[in-house]
């Protein structure tokens, strides 16, 4: 090797040295300025056992969002907004000097987050971090928080609480544990990212555990998503408020199988969904489930060797505040069960809408419903 060629060789090892140690500081600055970002963005209720700043980003264990109490109270069904055993956050390199903070992957394990379903139906989650509705004060002065990009979030071993407060009062729980999921492009406070969401989970029951499956995209701000759910023998006596009002027979036993695909396009959905029964043992005494009679739906059970699959198809204007989720899945599933059993829905809101029974009432109203009378 010529000495040209030597001095050639070590010009270039050393602009890559260079380089190199170029990027591993500016990887640790971006870490401990990341470090700070997070110990703020917690809040006042948040606290954090330990932190970390490595080669790989920042570890934080033992994080915990307390929610409000006292004066600040908001009715949190939950002690904890959220809770996680480990994170890890990982930001990208290569935006370091950009005007927004772009994070390249945060992991989650052993992770906890309660979410509160008001009786109006709207979606409550971290309150004391997030604004509780896009016109408030608490949104206009977060308009003037800098932009945050999430390329990846991952869900480890995680918990999730759902405090349904638009089925029952108190809040109807929903326990989904297990939880392993995945989703990409989360943009705040803006929320405009399309996000590739997959989960999968068990819902906790009396009588055993369920399975949940989940696949699709969302565009959080705007709602737009195509979904696919998927659910397994999950625990009937958990999704009773769903299924049947308050004044009709419980469910005893049985287990639920439920297979929905929904796209929200403008505002608007359709769902078409399979919903199968089995094993189900209602409650005893007279009265009716999903707007049907007790003893015919006993009956159908026994024809169908403990099995009902009813297929349905959800719609509506999730902008519209006389549309509600709950009343369109009984009332749709309600009218397919009726189908099942024979009945024909143009005669039966003829003949029994106006009947003074309370059952028949009740199924010639769920069917008036369907038919958009």
């Amino acid at each position: 090797m010529t000495p040209a060629s030597r001095h050639r060789l070590l010009l270039i090892a050393g602009l890559l040295g260079a380089l190199l140690l170029t990027g591993l500081v500016a990887f640790q600055f971006a870490v401990h300025a990341l470090k700070g970002q997070i110990e703020q963005s917690l809040g006042p209720h948040g606290e954090v056992r330990e932190m970390r700043v490595g080669a790989g980003g920042v570890e934080i264990l033992g994080v915990r969002i307390r929610a409000p109490r006292g004066n600040e109270g908001t009715g949190w069904p939950a002690e904890d907004q959220l809770r996680a055993e480990r994170i890890l956050v990982v930001p990208s390199l290569r935006d370091l000097f950009s005007a927004s903070l772009v994070i390249r992957r945060i992991r989650i394990e052993g992770g906890y987050l309660s979410i509160l379903r008001t009786r109006k139906g709207e979606i409550r989650v971290l309150p004391s971090l997030l604004p509780p509705a896009a016109n408030s004060p608490e949104s206009t002065a977060s308009a003037a928080a800098p932009a945050v990009r999430i390329e990846r979030l991952e869900l480890a071993g995680s918990a999730v609480e759902l405090f349904d407060a638009s089925v029952r009062q108190p809040a109807h729980l929903l326990r989904i544990e297990s939880i392993d999921a995945d989703l990409s492009d989360l943009r705040f406070p803006a929320l405009d990212g399309t996000s590739e969401i997959t989960a999968r989970g068990m819902l906790k029951g009396t009588s055993g555990n369920g399975r949940l499956d989940l696949s699709g995209r969302i565009v959080l701000a705007s709602k737009a998503s195509t979904l696919a759910l998927r659910l397994r023998n999950v625990d009937l006596q958990l999704l009773q408020p769903y299924l049947i009002k308050a004044t009709e027979t419980g469910v005893r036993r049985g287990t639920l199988d439920l297979d929905l695909d929904s796209t929200v396009s403008q505002g608007r959905l359709r769902a078409p969904g399979h919903l199968t029964l089995n094993g189900l043992e209602l409650a005893s005494g007279s009265g009716s489930f999903m707007g049907l009679p007790r003893n015919a739906v006993i009956s159908l059970m026994k024809d169908k060797s403990g099995r009902i699959g009813i297929r349905f198809v959800l719609e509506g204007d999730l902008e519209d505040p006389r549309f509600s989720f709950n009343e369109n899945l009984m009332t749709r599933a309600g009218s397919a069960l009726a189908e099942n059993l024979g009945i024909s829905l143009e005669g039966l809101a003829r003949g029994v809408g106006s009947a003074g029974g309370g059952v028949a009432r009740g199924i010639g109203e769920s069917v008036e419903k369907l038919l958009g009378r």
